[in-house]
């Protein structure tokens, strides 16, 4: 098998929610001594988002960096989400502000695990203040943003 199969194997995992899988495949596929690339490192962050693993998901993204490989915004988008799954809202917050440093382009998608993170720790005028930035931006949100947003301020009493 190649890279190109492994990464295939790695996002089928990633699909199904089996995060530990992902990890043996990535294992096995540099034990061949295949080089893993920004594809397999998505792949894998985003296995680590669905088990529930944001430690592990930024540890794979220290790893991506030190191999010189260069973050996109699917990785930063996984990451966020990650860290979104894991109550980490400060760290997603952090990781964002990481992405606009980069000059990377935050789509909906990252706004909306930004929202939610907030919106897990009760952070509502972060949420809002997210959903204003998006808008300013230009980006349109969608039935998940509005949701999100809603969640935050209902639980903020707003």
């Amino acid at each position: 098998p190649n890279i190109i199969t492994y990464n295939a194997l790695i996002s089928a995992c990633a699909k199904g929610g089996h995060w530990g899988k992902a990890l043996g495949l990535f294992a096995e596929l540099q034990r061949c001594g295949l080089k893993p690339t920004i594809i397999t490192y998505n792949a894998l962050t985003s296995a680590c988002e669905k088990g529930g693993q944001w430690e592990k998901a930024l540890a794979l993204f220290d790893e991506m960096q030190r191999r010189g490989l260069e973050p996109n915004v699917i990785t930063y988008n996984a990451l966020i989400s990650a860290c979104e799954k894991g109550g980490q809202w400060e760290k997603a917050l952090a990781i964002f502000d990481e992405l606009q440093h980069r000059g990377l382009e935050p789509n909906v998608v990252v706004y909306n695990a930004l929202i939610s993170a907030c919106e897990k720790g009760d952070q509502w005028e972060k949420a809002l203040a997210l959903f204003e930035q998006l808008q300013r931006r230009g980006l349109e949100p969608d039935i998940i943003t509005y949701s999100a947003l809603i969640s935050a301020c209902e639980k903020g009493g707003q």
